[in-house]
């Protein structure tokens, strides 16, 4: 699938709790200068109001008119039907309201509604990460190719989608791939965002730093005196990024045991990598118990930190060899080597988002 030279134009919505950012795709690129409008949270109408005049003021700005809205919206949703039902930091929506049902009234076309983790990944499946690391297998004589993509928003919480053979994975309730309700490996009682996200870089850094957690510095900051470049206390802040890779690492191994792929990285704490990822894969290429005290791999496939050039090599090359045909002189490549790659987002977080709208809006109209 690939949207790069399609002429058609959507509108897209990046929809947070602070500002609702409108904006215009067409050929998988932004066209026009996004609209910016406070988020109206708490009264539906005015909600509605808010988003209704921010889709309007994009297509001002446009030559020809667009064929559908595309767009992310927190759940929890009915995404399939349109349908939202937040509680949380879109308190204007508890109880469900039909939002894609009405904006198709108010404009008179097709409207797409995800979780902004889905389209993430979505956006990387169709021009990130995906299609590079094929590339990249493909120009090393691999004939390993991959379909399918899952990957996680490393943020405020920790979301997450799947995508395989160029299909959205949604689920029969719009509930697919809700990995923030994941069992936290440092504290078994408690759910995995709680230690996937910027509080619990934030938390783990005051614990070891003996300061209050309000106190604490952004996790940017912590990465930054981590890696030496600011004042504070070292060893507490490659503390914090390290405990904050075992709580991914496990995540993604139990998710691993489910589907077979590449894994993407995004969100603000992706660009911490280079303090978490060894963790990551500390955990991912482990072992677990067996009850007679023996031991297994933790998942059945090496893992590959894609963002480590060394690795890469690695991960491209893999294993690859001739085989013989029997009976024959002919032979065929095959590559044994059973292997997940990890890397950071391609094209950007919101720009993934951005793309994953748009396209996820084309393919649904050309099926």
């Amino acid at each position: 699938m690939n949207y790069d030279a399609d002429k058609r134009i959507v509108l897209t919505l990046d929809a947070g709790g602070t500002n609702f950012v409108f904006s215009a795709i067409q050929a998988n690129k932004e066209i026009v200068e996004p609209v910016r409008l406070p988020a109206e949270t708490q009264v539906l109408e005015k909600s509605l109001e808010t988003i209704e005049a921010g889709f309007r003021q994009v297509m001002e700005k446009l030559d020809d008119q667009p064929v559908a809205i595309s767009f992310a919206f927190p759940g929890p949703a009915d995404y399939p039907n349109g349908i939202i039902d937040n509680v949380g930091n879109l308190p204007a929506f508890a109880g469900g309201v039909p939002l894609g049902s009405w904006l198709e009234k108010q404009f008179g076309i097709p409207v797409f509604i995800n979780n902004d983790g889905d389209l993430f990944v979505y956006g990387e499946a169709i021009a990130g990460l995906l299609p590079k690391a094929n590339k990249l297998l493909e120009e090393a004589g691999c004939p390993k190719q991959y379909n399918t993509l899952f990957g996680v928003t490393l943020g405020t919480g920790f979301g997450g989608g799947m995508v395989h053979k160029d299909q959205l994975f949604i689920g029969d309730n719009s509930n697919a791939t809700e990995v923030w309700l994941l069992r936290n490996k440092v504290r078994s009682e408690c759910f995995i965002e709680d230690g996937a996200s910027i509080r619990a870089v934030k938390n783990s850094y005051a614990k070891n730093a003996g300061i209050d957690p309000e106190s604490a510095p952004s996790p940017k900051e912590i990465e930054d005196i981590a890696l030496g470049n600011a004042e504070g206390n070292k060893d507490a802040a490659i503390e914090a990024y390290r405990e904050f890779g075992e709580v991914v690492g496990e995540a993604l191994s139990t998710v691993a045991t489910l589907f077979d792929g590449l894994i993407v990285l995004g969100g603000g704490l992706a660009y911490g990598h280079k303090l978490f990822m060894p963790a990551v894969l500390d955990a991912m290429n482990g072992t677990i118990q067996k009850y007679d005290g023996g031991e297994l791999d933790r998942i059945v496939q090496q893992v590959y930190n894609l963002e480590d050039a060394d690795q890469l090599v690695a991960f491209t090359k893999g294993e690859t060899k001739q085989i013989a045909m029997p009976g024959s002189d002919e032979t065929i490549a095959y590559d044994p080597l059973k292997r997940i790659g990890i890397g950071t987002s391609v094209l950007g977080t919101s720009k993934a988002v951005g793309i994953g709208a748009y396209a996820y809006a084309l393919n649904q109209l050309d099926s």
